[in-house]
């Protein structure tokens, strides 16, 4: 970079980092974790009202304005109604439960049954409001949370084309990655990433089918949680999969995923997956500083990113788990997936029939009721919806056969096998360990929508097809970039992973705010 251009650089840092200071002091408290909020509440010092309104004053100032962060595609119009409605309760001595008057936004592919739209971003349902709450709203609107606004992500989450640039949508643009602006936010759960790490709402809900949470969590310097599947009803998910896709949480400190996963887990009549749940109702009793004595955790050495910056970070963090009393056994025996190509043949053929299903339930009315409608869509909207990417996916998935065919049966049984049997489930039992460990991924690409994403490598693959568990801890920051953590571990294991990421958080405190820089930092 020239002298001229990084003073520059450096200049527009500076606005940035003044409009971020400004909003701050406009949004007051709402810096705080969700739990500080909690207890604020509690004790009648904040409420809803006034934590909606801080957080509102910093969008505007912050995702509207300044850095232009667009990562909140839809504020709720009955937002400010519901807030005084949830304060009055509590003055009358109701409480719902922990979550009462935190606002919460949802991943633009989670259905609510109010005025906002439920789009995936595509300009196909632009308008379009669901026909009900999704069962994970239904349960948080129960535990008292106000539901906010609605975030911007990947379009389809990620699933229309091979050379898409992750955080755009139609209906929602580009977001941006708040620790430098010509960075990447990962996707497809961008919005809400982006949403959390700059403080504009208490906590998020993000999906995943593979990557999709963990991935922008570890880029935005925040905790996040990918459930075992069937933990967090699928109900009322604009899906990719059935057999892989889930909603959780992404927050600023592991207490704060504990405190909003409690309020979205229950059993649904209409998700048969949720009926071999644990039934654990409260994650956060859970959470202790010395989780990790006697723990062993194996490390995923073939998952490692080959970049030193951030390899030599997660062997720091090897270090920090040992001094808090786990035994490290590193390099253990889980080779990179093998069963790529059928998890793919698996995605496209449970999309094709998913897709239709939900807007069948969720988008009666609606224009597109397939996916052919939605490629047609696009052709016919090519200028707004095909600017920069096609659709090359959403042909290939148009092209598959149904869920009783030979070829989705048979990569079905490959990837379970070599997910489950030859993968987590053979190297945690025979090694004897509570879960494995890793680095998220790398960290942010520069968005480009010439190439597309350039991702690097990942340790969500193995969770995600296996249907277990993944948890992301920040672990640093490499070029003022953060760094995440992975904590793996076997179905249903979301307590011991939250205990575990909890002691290792509060002994390393790694995550810090973003600063808004206009470009990534040089040293």
């Amino acid at each position: 970079m020239q002298r001229r251009e990084l003073l520059m650089a450096v200049g527009a840092g500076g606005v940035l980092a003044a409009q971020a200071a400004s909003a701050a002091q406009a949004g007051a408290n709402v810096q705080l974790s969700a739990s500080e909020l909690a207890a604020q509440m509690v004790a009648g010092k904040t409420s809803s009202v006034k934590l909606l309104d801080g957080y509102i004053k910093r969008i505007e100032a912050l995702d509207r304005r300044g850095p232009t962060l667009n990562s909140v595609m839809e504020l709720n119009p009955d937002a400010k109604a519901l807030a005084k409605v949830l304060d009055d309760e509590r003055r009358a001595g109701k409480v719902r439960g922990p979550l009462h008057g935190l606002p919460v936004l949802l991943k633009d592919n989670i259905a609510t049954g109010d005025r906002m739209a439920t789009t995936a971003g595509s300009l196909a349902l632009d308008g379009v409001s669901a026909a009900r709450d999704a069962h994970v709203v239904k349960r948080l609107r129960e535990a008292g949370a106000l539901i906010m606004g609605k975030t911007n992500l990947s379009e389809w989450a990620n699933i229309r084309s091979t050379r898409s640039t992750s955080g755009w949508s139609a209906r929602g643009g580009l977001t941006r990655n708040p620790y430098a602006l010509d960075r990447n936010t990962s996707g497809s759960s961008s919005g809400s990433a982006t949403a959390i790490a700059a403080d504009l709402a208490a906590f998020a809900l993000g999906s995943e089918t593979d990557g999709s949470i963990v991935s922008p969590a570890s880029i935005g310097g925040l905790v996040g949680l990918k459930p075992t599947v069937g933990l967090v009803s699928r109900d009322g998910i604009i899906p990719i999969s059935h057999t892989q896709d889930t909603a959780g949480p992404m927050t600023r400190t592991v207490a704060d995923c504990a405190l909003l996963l409690s309020g979205m887990v229950g059993k649904d009549t209409l998700d048969e997956a949720t009926h071999k749940s644990p039934g654990i109702t409260n994650y956060v009793n859970g959470l202790k500083r010395d989780a990790l004595k006697g723990v062993r955790l194996g490390v995923a050495r073939e998952y490692f990113t080959g970049h030193a910056g951030v390899d030599a970070l997660i062997d720091k963090a090897l270090l920090d788990l040992k001094r808090l009393g786990a035994e490290v056994v590193d390099a253990v025996p889980l080779p990179k997936p093998s069963y790529g190509e059928a998890e793919f043949l698996v995605l496209l053929t449970e999309f094709k029939a998913d897709l239709a299903k939900w807007l069948k339930a969720f988008a009666p009315g609606a224009k597109v009721q397939s996916l052919a409608d939605v490629i047609a869509f696009n052709e016919m909207h090519r200028n707004r919806e095909m600017p920069h990417f096609a659709q090359e996916l959403f042909a290939q998935a148009q092209g598959m056969g149904g869920l009783d065919g030979a070829a989705y049966l048979k990569a079905l049984q490959t990837c379970q096998k070599g997910a489950r049997d030859d993968g987590l489930d053979r190297v945690l039992t025979d090694l004897k360990l509570d879960a494995l460990i890793a680095p998220t991924g790398g960290v942010a690409w520069l968005s480009d929508y010439v190439l597309g994403d350039n991702p690097g490598s990942g340790f969500s693959t193995p969770a995600a097809v296996a249907g277990y568990p993944h948890l992301t801890v920040p672990a640093g920051f490499v070029a003022g970039l953060p760094v995440g953590l992975s904590f793996v571990g076997p179905a249903w294991s979301e307590a011991k992973l939250l205990a575990y990421g909890f002691a290792f958080e509060q002994a390393t405190m790694h995550r810090r705010p973003p600063a808004f820089a206009a470009r990534t930092a040089l040293v």
